[in-house]
């Protein structure tokens, strides 16, 4: 089992930063990616990014490359996720997940075993 726990959230202006922080503990040797998901008001809950521990890879949603940055810290089982230049359309509730996706599952929630239990971002204008 693995247990994941989010913090950071907060509410934010439109083109200001947050940094949202996901710690891992259990058995965390089980899984390999680490990511983010998140869901907004009346919406289905969608792939942020994702990173992997063996390979020090990382994918993006195309709707945050290059305002996110997703890194891991491996002595902590910690993994964050650097969000710059937020917009309104970022608000949501995010979501830590870990699991060992098969590459065609990495941006489907499916994919990921173990879930966090979710930090609210909003993002006003």
């Amino acid at each position: 089992q693995v247990q994941l726990v989010e913090s950071g959230g907060g509410l934010v202006q439109a083109g200001g930063s947050l940094r949202l922080s996901c710690a891992a503990s259990g058995d965390t040797s089980i899984t390999d990616s680490m990511g983010w998901f998140r869901q907004a008001p009346g919406k289905e809950r969608e792939f942020v990014a994702v990173s992997w521990r063996n390979t020090g890879r990382t994918y993006y949603a195309d709707s945050v490359k290059g305002r996110f940055a997703i890194s891991r810290d491996k002595a902590k089982n910690t993994v964050y996720l650097q969000m710059d230049s937020l917009e309104r359309d970022d608000t949501g509730i995010y979501y830590c997940a870990s699991g060992n996706p098969i590459l065609s599952s990495v941006r489907s929630s499916g994919g990921y075993r173990y879930w966090g239990q979710g930090t609210q971002v909003a993002v006003s204008s």
